[in-house]
């Protein structure tokens, strides 16, 4: 099994991919980071075809245990984002 790409090499490959510098496909990247976390941010969710969909979800309040102690503790209420991958990409990827 192979090392995961890291951002610069992520870059390299959609540039050459793409035909265009990697300046070109660095912008390119930052701002479909940008405008996915836009999105999520002011409606909740954004669905990405082919891949999945982000979206924040809110998380009551409950009790859980301390696993050192045992003592029953209570988690406050958060808010979390959560990535479900669709199931074009489950076919794709399995």
């Amino acid at each position: 099994m192979s090392k995961r790409l890291s951002k610069t090499q992520l870059i390299a490959a959609m540039a050459e991919k793409w035909g265009i510098s990697k300046k070109d496909a660095s912008e390119m990247y930052d701002k479909l980071i940008e405008l996915i976390y836009g999105e999520v941010k002011r409606c909740g969710e954004i669905m990405l075809p082919g891949l999945g969909k982000m979206a924040k979800k809110h998380r009551a309040e409950r009790m859980g245990r301390n696993p050192a102690t045992g003592e029953t503790i209570k988690i406050p209420a958060k808010t979390v984002v959560k990535f479900a991958v669709n199931k074009a990409a489950k076919d794709a990827l399995l």
